[in-house]
């Protein structure tokens, strides 16, 4: 199982609109690293920790699950979309997205301030200066880390 780290900006699209769609594309990714994670890592069941950035305060707002890999972003092959791309073809997309669905809000959410002041997040790549992928992985250390922090229990890996 793996585990990631989506941003995105609450005014966009919020946790609480996943809640409310029940599931969403994760589209619009124009980064070449952060579609690779996309089209190539991320996996059905791996954990996702929703981030709120660009946000008073910026905070990891929920827990959300994949519930399909990879595939073609729709929205690249759409002219009316703001990620429409041109050279992105159906038959040869540039572009991937995964299906996520929620799995628990955290309230209150975790600020990115308080993030900062856990050792075992030192090497989280959120917090790296300069990091601004929108799509990152996240050890399974710094996933329990966070899960601790919003007072969840991690459920059993498919490992144990």
């Amino acid at each position: 199982m793996g585990y990631w780290l989506f941003k995105s900006e609450p005014e966009s699209y919020s946790f609480a609109d996943l809640e409310r769609d029940g599931t969403t594309g994760w589209n619009g990714v124009r980064n070449f690293q952060a579609r690779n994670f996309l089209r190539d890592s991320i996996k059905v069941g791996d954990g996702v920790l929703f981030y709120h950035s660009n946000a008073d305060p910026a905070a990891v707002a929920g827990i959300a699950e994949v519930v399909e890999a990879g595939h073609p972003d729709p929205s690249a092959f759409d002219p009316k979309s703001d990620y429409h791309d041109p050279k992105s073809k159906p038959d040869a997309p540039t572009w991937f997205q995964v299906t996520i669905k929620p799995v628990q809000a955290v309230a209150p959410p975790i600020p990115l301030a308080k993030l900062r002041d856990v050792a075992a997040l030192a090497n989280m790549e959120l917090l790296r200066k300069g990091s601004r992928l929108s799509v990152q992985p996240v050890t399974e250390a710094e996933w329990k880390a966070v899960l601790e922090l919003a007072g969840i229990k991690p459920k059993k890996s498919r490992k144990g």
